[in-house]
């Protein structure tokens, strides 16, 4: 070999081992449902993420609604092709805890990547909702927010309303929407968002009532639905009554409806404190929120709410390397200051109790009480069995059983006691093919 022909080939193999490629870093993929600011908020943390570290890179994907989420995810489980994290919204966490194998249980995760985990740093409001009998946490809580009740203050102003002494009582709501129906706000007084959240549900435990035996379901799958009772009646008859000339106005079994309130359309709606930020880029009015109304003759309402939101889901099958980045993420996700960020900027509540307390310690809730106001909901009282949570199978398709139910009822279709009855009895027999389901 000449000593032309060596240097050409010195100088080609230096060509070619600048040319290599940095080490690959392992992609996380991220399947989650939110749109809009909340988009946005998904979207910079895991840029923020990807930027703190050269090894990992998670990658977001949006699919769809909650429950479009949810069955992607099932469906790419048994695919073979699920992503690493999946956003679950709370009614699937029944649904998720019995699909063994399916998923890698976050305590189990961060114990096997050696990362710093105590379950106990952690809002027990909402820990309490992702976690077994044991306290064994099985997802990350993430998005987590509980039922307000937002109002137009402008709109207050016009139709003779304090808009600093918003309703407290449901008679006082069914008042204020008779007086904003008849200040021009003709085609809807009130509403609320997520149907059986809000009438079943939420109303549930804030009035310390039960909606099924065995603690809601956290106490055992072999629960029975019973929310065809008395106060449960009488708040669906309340609001039939009121859709007839649209002082109360029936807005979807979604979120879909929200938008009534940003548009000025529906002055007073019931939703996710997780609404906040579309209300503060979209809503051309002032506004402000409150908690939740209660009927004053149920013994010791108001008492706790419960959670909303969504939990990140860690997808069995995966690479233990895989399966540490995952962990890293979960901590960089739970890091105080940015659990401070995250919810003075999104609305969210802060998973844990360092970013509570320190967010209270700074003053920031006395410009903007509204951020707070799911918290002190969430905390008004010690959680009794009847408002804890709430933990079914099949609770994605048993939601629409109900608020097929109650539309019957709005729709003059079925009395409100008959339309309860019937979701009662339908959801039971639906929760027991789920057990027969799920012991194969």
């Amino acid at each position: 070999m000449t000593v032309k022909s060596t240097i050409l080939i010195s100088a080609a193999a230096f060509v070619l081992a600048g040319a290599a490629p940095a080490l690959a870093q392992t992609e996380i993929q991220w399947w989650h449902a939110l749109t809009g600011a909340n988009n946005d908020v998904v979207v910079k943390l895991a840029e923020d993420f990807n930027a703190s570290q050269k090894d990992y890179k998670i990658v977001p994907a949006y699919k769809g609604s909650y429950p479009d989420t949810l069955n992607a995810g099932i469906a790419a489980f048994r695919a073979g092709t699920a992503p690493h994290i999946l956003q679950v919204f709370e009614v699937g966490t029944g649904t998720m805890m019995s699909a063994k194998g399916a998923i890698k249980p976050v305590f189990e995760l961060m114990k096997e990547a050696g990362e710093t985990f105590d379950p106990k740093a952690y809002l027990p409001a909402i820990t309490g909702y992702y976690s077994t009998a044991k306290g064994d946490m099985l997802s990350m809580p993430f998005n987590s927010s509980s039922m307000v009740m937002w109002y137009n203050k402008d709109a207050f102003k016009k139709a003779g309303l304090n808009p600093d002494a918003p309703p407290k009582t449901w008679p006082e709501v069914f008042e204020a929407g008779k007086k904003l129906k008849a200040a021009g706000f003709d085609k809807c007084g009130f509403t609320n968002a997520w149907a059986t959240w809000a009438n079943i549900e939420q109303f549930g435990a804030w009035h310390n009532i039960p909606i099924a035996t065995k603690a809601n379901g956290l106490d055992g799958f072999d629960s029975v639905l019973n929310f065809n009772s008395p106060l449960f009646v009488k708040h669906l008859t309340n609001l039939v009554e009121l859709q007839k000339d649209k002082t109360y106005d029936y807005s979807g079994r979604t979120n879909n409806g929200e938008g009534r309130f940003t548009s000025g359309e529906c002055p007073i709606m019931l939703t996710s404190s997780g609404f906040f930020g579309n209300v503060k880029a979209n809503a051309k009015f002032d506004w402000a929120n409150a908690p939740m109304p209660y009927y004053p003759e149920a013994t010791g309402a108001p008492q706790n709410s419960i959670i909303g939101g969504a939990s990140l889901w860690v997808m069995g099958g995966k690479k233990a390397d895989e399966y540490k980045g995952v962990a890293k993420f979960f901590t960089f996700l739970s890091d105080v200051d940015r659990q401070v960020k995250l919810h003075t900027e999104s609305g969210y509540l802060p998973i844990t109790k360092a970013a509570y307390e320190k967010v209270k310690a700074s003053g920031f809730y006395k410009d903007k009480p509204y951020l707070e106001t799911p918290i002190l909901e969430l905390t008004n009282k010690e959680p009794t069995e009847n408002s804890r949570g709430l933990r079914f199978g099949s609770l994605v398709q048993i939601r629409d059983i109900w608020s097929e139910e109650i539309e019957a009822a709005l729709n003059g279709q079925k009395a409100p006691k008959a339309a309860l009855d019937a979701a009662v009895e339908r959801g039971n027999q639906m929760l027991r093919q789920f057990e027969r389901t799920a012991s194969r």
